[in-house]
């Protein structure tokens, strides 16, 4: 299911955020925790009907991995990295 992997978000960033689709729950504290507003509802669903997360701002992330703490599903995490030129 191409749905469930892991999805590379961002590539020019100094953190790349990383959404599993099919774990979400559409919560929502992801969006609300996030330091930077990286983080908005997208229109699609997931197969269990749910609105997930989607990097509008991904040149904004920090990698700081607050949405990882948060999220009770483990559905996305962030990694830092060096900002690619």
């Amino acid at each position: 299911m191409k749905n469930e992997t892991k999805k590379k978000v961002s590539q020019k960033s100094r953190g790349e955020v990383y959404i599993t689709r099919e774990r979400c729950k559409g919560c929502g504290i992801c969006i609300k925790f996030c330091p930077s507003g990286v983080l908005a509802f997208s229109e699609d669903f997931n197969s269990k009907g749910f609105h997930t997360p989607i990097a509008v701002k991904p040149e904004d992330c920090t990698g700081c991995n607050l949405c990882s703490l948060y999220c009770p599903d483990f559905a996305i995490f962030a990694v830092r990295g060096k900002k690619s030129k």
